[in-house]
């Protein structure tokens, strides 16, 4: 049995270490199993629909590969963050009843998740944020009903703090990547290679890890033979960095767009369950995230964070690499700042984006 993230019944007690209230301490870091991965997503399809994956012409065409499209964009909370969430509080809801309030730190998606989950699931939420933080991904937490806590310069700051709320008010702090979160943010990676079994190539974003992580269970667990393709911002490549140097490596991270991937560091738990899972690590320029997200919305009218527009962005980098070749790009998201998109779409390169010249008949 997988220690570290059993789920399968409602008896079984807590993670080994982990605390009703207080910091969840995990002792052993696994991925998730098919049975586990199908049990979160059975729980997820309560709360939502399975998302979609289309081929879109246009994106296929650019990218010279039969592109296929997964949209985590089109969940309630516009991020596939929100399946983690549901997995993880459910689970808590059903193994420790006492616990009325969680509290956790976060820049927006994994917030929002929390939020979204702790409404449905009759819980309390404490959310705390950076100052600074985008005023819309605010208001969507509160609007999920969190109470939002504004502290330090960064999410350091932030997650430090949430620690403290956690022991002073006596909540559940729920930390930004866990094993119970990879499972249910597995779930998509379960409907993924369910319906495109035979693809030669997924990528996707990379923050903490957890996408990459979910995608390697199932694909491990079905037997596949998918190359995963980790996508980080050349603006924070620690995880890059620490791929070849083998070990955790600092870099700040300076990228403009891609805040969702932006970490300085790459958590240790996560580190071990996705470093011999993930084809390479790819990097993208900031200019690369813009213009994929001007093509996510030129092709198929869908709304691309940067974070999110990422993938696609690399597939676009890798354009006579995967010629011919059946790949999925994961739209891990789509909460970007209106200001924020309404620059992006209207920032036109020199050289117009291969996209639209690819509409245009040029070459």
């Amino acid at each position: 049995m997988n220690k570290t993230t059993r789920l399968a019944k409602d008896e079984e007690g807590p993670l080994p270490g982990e605390r009703a209230t207080g910091e969840p301490v995990t002792t052993e870091w696994k991925l998730p199993t098919l049975l586990e991965v199908q049990q979160a997503a059975a729980f997820v399809n309560l709360f939502l629909p399975p998302t979609p994956q289309y081929q879109w012409p246009i994106l296929s065409r650019v990218a010279g590969c039969e592109l296929w499209i997964k949209h985590e964009n089109h969940t309630p909370t516009g991020s596939f963050k929100m399946r983690g969430g549901l997995v993880y509080l459910g689970w808590l809801r059903r193994n420790h009843p006492e616990v009325t309030g969680v509290v956790t730190a976060t820049r927006g998606n994994h917030g929002q998740s929390i939020a979204f989950a702790a409404r449905r699931l009759k819980l309390r939420a404490v959310i705390v944020v950076p100052h600074g933080n985008s005023r819309e991904k605010n208001a969507a937490m509160r609007a999920w009903g969190a109470e939002l806590i504004e502290h330090g310069h960064d999410f350091h700051d932030a997650d430090a703090h949430a620690d403290e709320l956690a022991a002073s008010r006596k909540l559940h702090r729920v930390l930004s990547f866990h094993p119970l979160l990879v499972r249910g943010v597995a779930s998509y990676a379960l409907e993924l290679f369910q319906a495109l079994p035979d693809l030669d190539l997924v990528y996707v974003p990379m923050g903490w890890g957890s996408g990459a992580a979910g995608l390697a269970a199932v694909r491990n667990a079905l037997g596949l033979k998918t190359k995963i393709m980790a996508v980080v911002s050349s603006e924070a490549p620690s995880y890059a960095r620490s791929m070849v140097a083998g070990r955790i490596v600092d870099v700040p991270p300076r990228t403009r767009i891609a805040d969702g991937i932006a970490v300085a560091r790459p958590h240790p738990g996560a580190f071990e369950l996705v470093r011999n899972e993930i084809e390479r690590v790819v990097e993208v320029s900031d200019d690369a995230v813009e213009a994929a997200m001007r093509a996510y919305f030129r092709a198929t009218h869908n709304v691309a964070e940067g974070a999110g527009a990422a993938a696609l962005a690399a597939v676009f980098q890798h354009y006579t690499q995967i010629a011919g070749k059946k790949v999925a790009a994961v739209l891990t998201g789509g909460n970007v700042d209106s200001d924020v998109y309404c620059r992006v779409l209207g920032i036109r390169s020199e050289t117009k984006d291969r996209q639209q010249a690819s509409e245009d008949g040029e070459p």
